[in-house]
């Protein structure tokens, strides 16, 4: 049996075709059927299946498998990055422990009295610098810095022990600081008092000697007998502003101007300058003392707490503090006046009569409301 030599040509696209080989020659033969018209046929069904469908009115019918694997891909990639944001939103327990821990030894440390002992602080050593600006060594910015380190101690010190042992009063007055806010246990707040005590101490101790370390513990002392039992002088109205204006006025400002000069290498010596800022920050600091009880008189009538403002009213204290204060920028204003060689007339003038005026405008703020701001 010979093979057929005849070639094989494509066959057409249109037409569907079966080939086979001849038993006897072995050409290649079509099967006799119309591929167009099966095709027809088919296609017709298909649509009529697609238009059955349709009549259903399916929306997913109507998609491609490219169309649902994309929305599918973005989907997943959506809910990944959410899961991704998800987690990186939520801390760490360990780091948000100690965030709130952080956040609740700052609030022990009651930062606004941390910025009048760092203003004060800076105030008189750079008098002290300016006067003697020959002397000026920057070695001594480390022990400088110490000072101010050991200042912040001490501050932190008596306001803190003053917290342990107002917890009562300050969840009526004060819900907000870390102890009566339960942010910050007793003993937490022991160990941060003890601990801001002996590095404040230890501090003065190497750099400044003896002198001003006897000074600090005074200032220590005087705050423990402010708060703690039996003592506690803050009982007394007089001998509690006469307790903050010797710390925070006269000691503060002493001690940091000696201490600044015993560093440059001088003899201590008042000079008028020193004098004026150390005058005008004790009788601000006798201001504060007597108006700071002003918020607390809820919470220090309940606990029989004896304070100006308990005793004499609210209103008379108010205008008691500012009167005081108002006196006290009435004097920056006449020193300027009467000692122009001495203190820069138009600034201090200009300045102080500005403060003047705030205070009267902010008495009537506070006179209107009622004192209830």
């Amino acid at each position: 049996m010979a093979l057929c030599t005849t070639p094989s040509r494509p066959l057409p696209l249109h037409t569907i075709t079966a080939a086979g080989i001849s038993p006897i020659c072995g050409h290649y033969g079509r099967i006799p059927f119309n591929g167009n018209s099966l095709y027809g046929k088919a296609q017709s069904r298909v649509s009529k299946r697609r238009a059955a469908l349709s009549s259903l009115d399916l929306p997913i019918c109507k998609l491609s498998y490219k169309k649902i694997s994309k929305g599918y891909a973005t989907n997943a990639r959506r809910t990944v990055r959410a899961d991704a944001t998800l987690g990186a939103a939520e801390p760490d327990p360990l780091s948000r422990h100690l965030s709130q821990l952080v956040d609740a030894c700052w609030r022990f440390l009651r930062p606004h009295t941390i910025r009048g002992t760092v203003l004060g602080s800076i105030a008189l050593v750079s008098k002290a610098l300016i006067e003697n600006y020959q002397f000026i060594n920057w070695w001594l910015l480390p022990k400088a810095l110490c000072g101010l380190v050991a200042l912040i101690c001490g501050n932190g010190y008596i306001v803190g022990i003053n917290q342990i042992y107002d917890i009562g009063i300050d969840k009526v007055n004060k819900p907000f600081l870390p102890i009566a806010a339960g942010d910050l246990s007793v003993p937490e707040a022991w160990f941060l008092v003890l601990l801001f005590a002996a590095l404040g101490v230890a501090i003065v101790v190497i750099n400044f000697g003896p002198f001003i370390t006897a000074l600090y513990c005074l200032g220590l002392f005087l705050g423990t007998i402010y708060s703690v039992p039996p003592f506690r002088m803050k009982r007394f109205p007089v001998a509690a502003f006469l307790i903050i204006a010797t710390v925070r006025g006269f000691l503060l400002n002493f001690g940091v101007y000696y201490a600044t000069r015993a560093a440059l290498g001088l003899k201590f010596q008042w000079s008028p300058p020193v004098v004026f800022i150390t005058i005008f920050v004790t009788l601000f600091a006798l201001v504060i003392a007597i108006t700071k009880d002003l918020p607390d008189v809820e919470g220090d009538r309940k606990f029989q707490i004896s304070t100006l403002a308990t005793n004499l009213g609210v209103r008379n204290i108010a205008f008691l503090g500012s009167g005081l204060l108002l006196a006290n920028y009435i004097g920056a204003v006449l020193a300027a006046v009467y000692m122009p060689q001495i203190f820069q007339c138009i600034l201090m003038v200009s300045g102080h009569a500005l403060l003047a005026l705030l205070l009267g405008f902010q008495t009537w703020i506070l006179d209107q409301s009622n004192y209830t701001k």
